[in-house]
């Protein structure tokens, strides 16, 4: 496909979502904004998750992964699902019983304000790292294939793609990202299954006679079980998957502001357990698709394309879709799926953002009613300029696979909710709210430092995403330090036998 053909299909994509943020922000107000009212269909809620869930890291990282990891990604994934059940049957019904637009606030409830100020804090370092390694990855695409034939600088090109955003969901918020990740999703699924069936039909293969042949066998080591000491062992996988989704989506305000805008927690529970299987399944084709990429790149000798120099396995499957003479179904369906595998998590990204600076820091809620809306739309523009600055930041210190980037980001700085919540919510103690941010950064810390020691210091111990559930339960120590002994000897004389 030529650029020119790209940004005219990219501004027939916008067009459509700004016409649905049209019909669905007539209402314009902050209820609409940030809980959509409290009123979607848990069935459009559940699709429109399975996309903002991928995001576009997944769409071109999770392929690109495959030709060093070959497909063990799937004991990350098989710890996703287990984690999802956690969510739907132990976070949600918490907080729908607080009643709270966002879920911050019931650290405010159960340890007081600076608790939750501190969770906000991480939620926020977090989505803003998240959004923007996404982001990132879409806007090198464009920039590699689009823009770069025009003379145009990286940076416009990210400043367009946030201004996009920002354009379909300033007025509607929450309720607008609810249906248009619904488009989103459904373009992300049939760029994947019209790449795997063109790809295919190609070199002559069905997809039983693919899954099957010794083309694929270099990359379905599905389980890595030999040696413990490496990064994605199954039992450091499976459960660093479990923990993610635990953190990344249940105690994450993108994603639960989602699913608290479904009618009750019934319909909540139903969408979450639905999206959490088909989510399974569609990792497991994403894999497919990395190891079909490799085999086409080999078999048709199909460069790798290079990004200042190096070689970018994240560039192969646009370099397939784009550039390798399939037919133009694939590179349509591919363009649509990258920019809606990007924005169906960067938008609901930016309004989570908004949604939690507003409540969580300016306490929007207390403010004068008439000023509500003016201030809600200021912060929305103040965090588009954010995303743009860090994004453009990773262009210049970025050296990693994106997916594994954002993972490890992830467990430095879900940690600490991790911990938050669940001494909250497993334990009755109170603790000294004023010195939980004091914790959270010296276990924040201690698990860098962690994480930095060489591998031959460990006696060849890969330290990987167990990080995560390390950096909670360090936090959950911490807390249980600074525990109010009052309440613990409450706590304690309740249980004893009488």
């Amino acid at each position: 496909m030529t650029p020119t053909a790209i940004i005219v299909l990219i501004s027939c994509y916008f067009l459509i979502l700004i016409g649905i943020s049209y019909f669905t922000s007539k209402n314009d107000s902050n209820e609409d904004f940030f809980k959509a009212g409290r009123n979607s269909p848990w069935y459009v809620v559940a699709f429109g998750m399975i996309g903002a869930s991928l995001s576009g890291v997944t769409f071109i990282s999770v392929p690109g992964w495959v030709a060093s990891t070959g497909f063990s990604y799937m004991q990350v994934v098989f710890g996703y699902l287990v984690g999802y059940v956690i969510i739907a049957y132990v976070l949600l019904p918490i907080y729908y019983k607080s009643n709270i637009t966002s879920i911050y606030q019931y650290l405010e409830q159960r340890f007081g304000s600076t608790s939750y100020k501190t969770g906000a804090f991480f939620f926020f370092i977090s989505r803003v790292l998240g959004a923007s390694f996404r982001l990132f990855l879409v806007a090198i695409v464009l920039q590699q294939f689009v823009f770069d034939a025009w003379g145009v600088p990286f940076e416009l090109t990210v400043v367009l793609s946030i201004l996009l955003i920002w354009a379909y969901t300033f007025k509607g918020g929450i309720k607008t990202i609810v249906w248009t990740d619904t488009l989103q999703t459904l373009f992300m699924l049939l760029a994947v299954g019209f790449s795997i069936f063109f790809m295919m039909e190609k070199m002559d293969w069905s997809l039983t006679e693919f899954l099957n042949s010794e083309a694929i066998a270099p990359y379905n080591n599905l389980w890595v079980t030999e040696d413990f000491f490496t990064k994605n062992h199954l039992l450091k996988s499976f459960f660093g998957g479990l923990f993610i989704a635990v953190c990344m989506t249940g105690l994450d305000q993108d994603m639960m502001q989602k699913n608290l805008s479904c009618r009750n927690l019934k319909e909540a529970q139903k969408n979450m357990m639905s999206f959490s299987v088909v989510l399974v399944i569609v990792n497991f084709f994403f894999l497919v698709l990395g190891a079909l990429l490799f085999v086409y790149a080999d078999r048709f000798h199909i460069s790798i394309p290079l990004m200042d120099g190096q070689a970018k396995t994240d560039l192969l499957f646009p370099e397939i879709a784009l550039n390798s003479g399939l037919p133009i179904w694939v590179g349509i369906s591919f363009m649509l799926g990258l920019i809606a595998a990007a924005y169906s998590s960067a938008d609901s990204a930016l309004t989570a953002l908004t949604t939690s600076f507003c409540v969580d820091f300016i306490g929007i809620e207390k403010k004068a009613a008439a000023s509500q809306k003016a201030i809600r739309k200021k912060v929305h523009i103040a965090m588009s300029l954010l995303l743009i600055a860090v994004i453009i930041v990773f262009k210049y210190v970025l050296d990693k696979n994106i997916i594994d980037g954002l993972l490890t980001v992830a467990t430095y700085t879900y940690g600490p909710l991790l911990g938050l919540f669940s001494f909250g919510i497993f334990t009755k103690y109170q603790i000294k709210d004023a010195y939980s941010w004091v914790v959270a950064g010296v276990v924040l810390l201690l698990v860098i430092a962690m994480a930095n020691i060489p591998a031959k210091a460990l006696g060849g111990y890969v330290i990987g995403y167990e990080l995560l559930p390390l950096n909670g339960l360090l936090t959950f120590v911490g807390l249980y330090i600074i525990r109010e002994k009052n309440q613990l000897k409450t706590s304690e004389s309740s249980r004893s036998p009488r």
